[in-house]
């Protein structure tokens, strides 16, 4: 009780904005779960908005500000209502998406920075001349068209918000005592400072930020930054929600410390309800996923190459993990529907990220119950293997895939399962396109196989895997 009321004065001064969402007013969210926008900014101010110093700048390897505020981290964090599990989905900060607000398509970064740079203009004919009153109206702008555009991006509704600068995610990690991480190859990489051997590391401050925010010199590039960053926090929760910080004061009063000077957080947002509600989760109960990906290498009209990603596609992958949004009505089966019976197994065997994910969510969507997912061996045709006399029930699964694919015995499919393997052949049933199909939203005849990302096993807070 003692260290409850101790952190409870303490958090007294956290930052909060009025970012345009239910939470501001109060709200909880209607379903009792809460889906959380994350967001790493490259401020080059305080939670305050007071500007760094330029040695801090300097330590920092930020760089020259350019007019603009690119948010370089962007994860939707949906955790239900018992807090049993959580699921943090990154979306890259390059995928090529629709902006509200008139701006038409860009890169989902630009979403915070073109709304900011508006209001601020906007602000500025009105005669507004204070810059911290201007920053403050310019950054909540920017925090609103981000938020809408992430909401229409996933079909989900965020109940939360909460963004951290260069400076805060530094001092966080030394608060904590460090993340540990693991390399699979030495890197040095001057633009974001990045040195490392290959192996395991424990890291915090600057070198914390150059592991997270290094994408260049690294095989997939952003999306490579992308599982930087999912280990990184998922090391990060492992150590907050341990003992070894919750129980320690000192620990604990540096946390708070380095949270209040660099984060900002919706208006009323209950922090220590949001606390309780976290409280029962463990390494194994926090999944980190990313969206799925069309094509890493997408000529844009404008913008140079970005990452295409299908509206679609995502918002699938994300109510799938998610679920549906409240008032939504799912479109559950008849219970007497015979497809419930019949439990589905789906393998992707082609280069399309998610495929599998997204056909199996369609197939349970008719009534199906779900399998599991996992990649198997390149192949053309798709077929659909089923246990002895299990005939009729892989039918009615090829059936509902569209395409004719071949149904045959294999005595390694289990009883009561069917098992689907995606070939290259596969095309989405009723004109639905699977990811990295040349049918897409960005219109792209030529796309170039992303590497599998949805399809393998999650990242979790549960051991320090070795990324690129």
């Amino acid at each position: 009780m003692g260290l409850t009321g101790y952190a409870w004065a303490a958090m007294d001064g956290l930052t909060f904005a009025n970012v345009g969402i239910g939470a501001d007013e109060g709200e909880k969210p209607a379903d009792g779960a809460r889906d959380i926008l994350l967001v790493g900014l490259d401020s080059r101010t305080d939670a305050q908005g007071n500007p760094l110093s330029k040695e801090v700048l300097a330590q920092l390897r930020a760089g020259q500000a350019d007019g603009e505020l690119n948010t370089d981290s962007l994860i939707f964090v949906h955790i239900p209502n018992d807090g049993s599990k959580a699921v943090a989905i990154s979306l890259p900060r390059d995928s090529y998406v629709d902006i509200p607000g008139g701006y038409g398509k860009h890169k989902i970064n630009s979403a915070y920075a073109r709304a900011m740079l508006d209001e601020r203009k906007k602000q500025q004919e009105n005669g507004v001349s204070d810059p911290k009153e201007l920053d403050q109206k310019a950054n909540e702008a920017g925090a609103k068209t981000l938020i809408k555009t992430v909401e229409q991006l996933t079909g989900s509704t965020i109940d939360n918000y909460a963004a951290i600068n260069l400076l805060g995610f530094s001092e966080i990690t030394q608060a904590i005592g460090g993340v540990d991480v693991c390399l699979n190859d030495d890197v040095d990489d001057q633009f974001s400072g990045a040195k490392f051997t290959k192996g395991p590391h424990t890291i915090s401050g600057v070198e914390a930020l150059g592991f997270v925010r290094q994408r260049h010199g690294l095989p997939r590039g952003d999306l490579d930054r992308v599982v930087r960053q999912q280990v990184f926090m998922a090391g990060m929760a492992r150590k907050v929600l341990s003992a070894g910080t919750l129980a320690n004061p000192g620990k604990l009063n540096d946390l708070i410390t380095a949270i209040k000077k660099s984060v900002v957080l919706n208006q009323n947002w209950d922090v220590f309800g949001f606390a309780q509600q976290m409280k029962s989760l463990t390494g194994g109960q926090l999944e980190f996923r990313t969206i799925p990906i069309v094509n890493i290498e997408y000529k844009t009209p404008n913008d140079g190459v970005a990452i295409q990603v299908d509206p679609k596609q995502v918002k699938n992958f994300v109510q799938g993990l998610a679920g549906p949004q409240p008032g939504e009505q799912q479109q559950a089966p008849p219970a007497e529907s015979a497809n419930k019976a019949t439990t589905v197994d789906v393998r992707n065997s082609t280069n399309r990220d998610g495929l599998a994910s997204s056909v199996l969510k369609q197939l349970v969507d008719k009534g199906f119950t779900a399998g599991d997912t996992a990649t198997a061996t390149a192949r053309k045709k798709t077929v659909v293997w089923v246990a002895k006399g299990g005939k009729a029930a892989g039918q009615a699964v090829a059936d509902a895939l569209g395409g004719n694919p071949t149904v045959q015995e294999d005595k390694s499919v289990e009883a009561g399962h069917v098992m689907v393997f995606l070939g290259s052949d596969f095309k989405a049933p009723s004109g639905a396109e699977g990811p990295g199909s040349s049918q897409n939203a960005a219109g792209s005849s030529a796309v170039a196989p992303p590497p599998e990302q949805s399809d393998e096993k999650p990242i979790t807070a549960e051991g320090v895997p070795c990324v690129n």
